[in-house]
């Protein structure tokens, strides 16, 4: 089976941002937030505060104004569909898995009309923000993949990102999606992340 990331991978930029811009523009009221989303941000990624869960939970704070989520959800979908990678369309397979950190409520619907076999994604609450876990990231991806399938082998993984290292290294191939959505090798774009027994 193929394991991608979704963000930049094989999706044209970052869902959850675009996400965001398409609701300021529909519900301005989001912008309430904004004032406590600066801070968190500042107190994590500057200051080292807290934990990125604890951060993007305050983000996700704008869903509060947001009457129907699922119908925005579908709609963004709707005019964003186009950013999915063409390289993907071609490369789909009936068993395709997607690991991302994105929230699963974005994910779902974009992953039904791709027809992706399963999806792994933050388990956020569309209604107030709330993770139920971890932030699927990183080290978190891996230990998703292995609760799914305790046995499962990836013969190819794709990235964007040398965050997904955990993921790469435990895949036949890995390969990285460059910012224009081409197809590399990891190993030419990130030399000496992987060990021997494990390189692409």
């Amino acid at each position: 089976m193929n394991v991608f990331d979704f963000d930049k991978t094989i999706f044209n930029g970052d869902s959850t941002a675009k996400f965001y811009k398409y609701c300021i523009k529909k519900y301005p009221r989001v912008l309430r937030h904004l004032p406590s989303m600066v801070c968190a941000f500042v107190r994590y990624y500057i200051f080292k505060k807290g934990t990125k869960t604890q951060c993007k939970q305050i983000f996700y704070r704008f869903l509060h104004e947001i009457p129907d989520v699922d119908k925005a959800v579908s709609d963004f979908w709707d005019k964003n569909y186009d950013g999915i990678f063409d390289w993907y369309k071609k490369l789909h397979t009936a068993d395709d898995i997607i690991i991302s950190a994105s929230p699963e409520f974005l994910l779902e619907g974009i992953c039904k009309r791709l027809e992706v076999a399963k999806l792994m994604a933050s388990r956020v609450d569309k209604s107030t923000g709330i993770y139920d876990g971890e932030n699927c990231h990183g080290e978190e991806k891996v230990r998703r993949f292995c609760d799914y399938l305790p046995d499962g082998e990836i013969d190819e993984f794709y990235s964007d990102s040398i965050s997904d290292l955990p993921l790469a290294r435990i895949a036949k191939k890995a390969y990285v999606i460059t910012k224009d959505g081409k197809v590399k090798d990891w190993g030419t774009v990130f030399p000496g992340t992987l060990n021997q027994s494990e390189s692409v």
